[in-house]
């Protein structure tokens, strides 16, 4: 209608915000490669959920993608719920809550230049969420530390 006097001016569409505005979303894992390559380094077992852990071996074109000087590049994860973890709407519910979590605890606990799988059970439901998120950072700090795992079986010893 021209003649209303009303003046509509255009505004460019906002970005739109999820989840907690501290931290944001860490990047992924893609691909089976990455994840069966996580699948090899250290292990942490809690009730909801294991979460599996291994230094990246190409950090260096990693930090070059993302303009870091230091060769580690940004840590990546990865989430898994088999079936077995129940339908699929509680494992989708499961990845939410396991996502808001790792959202929560990853920018303080998470080191550089890992790659993290997260592999949720069917716990990670009925575990409160302030516990959750402990269990994720604590999760995070302690498999660091841990060496990755050998490739062969453990030498038998000598019985006579």
């Amino acid at each position: 209608m021209t003649g209303s006097g009303a003046s509509v001016t255009a505004t460019a569409p906002q970005p739109r915000l999820t989840g907690c505005l501290s931290a944001p979303w860490p990047e992924g894992l893609r691909n089976r490669a990455q994840f069966l390559n996580a699948a090899k380094g250290a292990r942490f077992h809690a009730a909801s959920f294991s979460l599996q852990a291994i230094a990246r071996q190409d950090g260096e074109e990693t930090a070059r993608e993302h303009g870091e000087e230091d060769g580690a590049g940004p840590a990546r994860f990865g989430f898994t719920v088999t079936k077995k973890a129940g339908g699929s709407v509680e494992r989708n519910r499961m990845r939410r809550r396991l996502r808001e979590a790792l959202r929560r605890a990853a920018p303080l606990e998470a080191k550089p230049g890992f790659d993290y799988v997260i592999v949720a059970r069917r716990e990670a439901l009925a575990t409160g969420f302030d516990r959750l998120v402990s269990e994720l950072g604590r999760a995070m700090r302690l498999i660091g530390d841990k060496p990755a795992r050998s490739k062969g079986r453990k030498t038998p010893s000598k019985s006579r």
